[in-house]
C-alpha cells in the first residue's frame, strides 16, 4: 500500500515529536520531512516534494500563510492542511485564500487530523465542523442581501465553468485545472473571471462557501460524474475569443 507523504511544519519540537508519533501510527502514513518555519518549509517541500504538508500559521520568518502560498505555486501538486490554535473564521478565510485545502484545530488533532488528511489526499477540501456551519451562515447571509438566488445564478454557468469552479475551490491551480481538463491556462482563467463575475463572488473563500452550501465539495468529483470532458468546440473557440 502507498503511504501518504507528509512535510509537518511547526516551531515547536515538541508539536512536531508529537504528530510524528500520532501520524506515524497511521498505517497509510509517513512523516518524510520536518521544517521549523515557513522557508525552511518551502525547500524541504521542493526537496521531498510530499503529498500533504501539515501547516502551522504562527512562525517566525515567513508565516505558515506565506509558506502556503509559495508551495502551492512551487510545488503545486502538494496539498496543504492548516493545523493550528487559532479558533479563528478570519485566519480561515485567509488559509483558503492561500491556497490551503484544510483547516484543523491543534486541540482536535488527535480526532480529527488523520481524518482530514485522508480527505484532502482524496481531492475535497476538510473543515472543522464548526467552520463549515459558519461560512455556510455566511453564505446564507450573503443570499438574504442578494437580489437574485444562489440556486439560479449556479444554473447560469455553463458546464465547464461548474467544473472549474469545483476544482479552483478545492485548491487547484489554473495549470493543474487546465491540464486535467485539457484546456489551456488562459482558457482555464477565462472560465474563472466568468464565473466569478456571474456569481458576483470575490476571491476564493467566497467560492468556497459558494461551492460547500451547493454541494459540489462531496466525495464524488465532478470528473467522475460521467460527464464528457474532452475538449468541445466552445473551448477552442474561448481560447482563440477570450471575451
Amino acid at each position: 500500500m502507498k503511504k501518504i507523504r507528509l512535510l509537518v511544519v511547526d516551531d515547536h519540537p515538541v508539536v512536531r515529536a508529537g504528530l510524528r508519533t500520532l501520524l506515524g501510527a497511521q498505517p497509510d502514513m509517513e512523516v518524510v520531512g520536518e521544517a521549523v518555519d515557513g522557508t525552511t518549509a518551502v525547500e524541504r517541500a521542493l526537496e521531498l516534494a510530499p503529498d500533504v504538508v501539515i501547516m502551522d500559521i504562527s512562525m517566525e520568518e515567513m508565516s505558515g500563510l506565506e509558506a502556503t502560498r509559495e508551495i502551492r505555486k512551487r510545488v503545486p501538486q502538494a496539498k496543504v492542511l492548516v493545523l493550528t490554535i487559532h479558533n479563528s473564521v478570519e485566519y480561515l478565510r485567509q488559509a483558503l485564500e492561500a491556497g490551503a485545502v484544510g483547516y484543523v484545530l491543534k486541540q482536535a488533532a488527535d480526532t480529527e487530523l488523520a481524518v482530514a488528511i485522508r480527505v484532502v489526499q482524496r481531492g475535497e477540501i476538510f473543515l472543522y465542523p464548526v467552520f463549515t456551519r459558519v461560512l455556510l451562515g455566511d453564505l446564507t447571509q450573503e443570499g438574504e442581501q442578494e437580489d437574485h438566488s444562489r440556486p439560479d445564478s449556479f444554473e447560469l454557468l455553463s458546464p465547464r465553468e461548474k467544473e472549474v469552479l469545483r476544482l479552483v475551490a478545492l485548491g487547484y491551480t489554473n495549470r493543474q485545472i487546465a491540464d486535467q481538463l485539457y484546456l489551456s491556462v488562459k482558457t482555464v482563467g477565462t472560465y474563472r473571471a466568468r464565473l466569478m463575475t456571474k456569481l458576483n463572488l470575490g476571491g476564493r473563500p467566497a467560492l468556497v462557501r459558494y461551492a460547500l452550501g451547493m454541494g459540489l465539495l462531496d466525495s464524488s468529483p465532478a470528473i467522475a460524474r460521467g460527464e464528457d470532458h474532452t475538449c468541445s468546440f466552445n473551448d477552442h473557440a474561448l481560447e482563440n475569443h477570450p471575451q
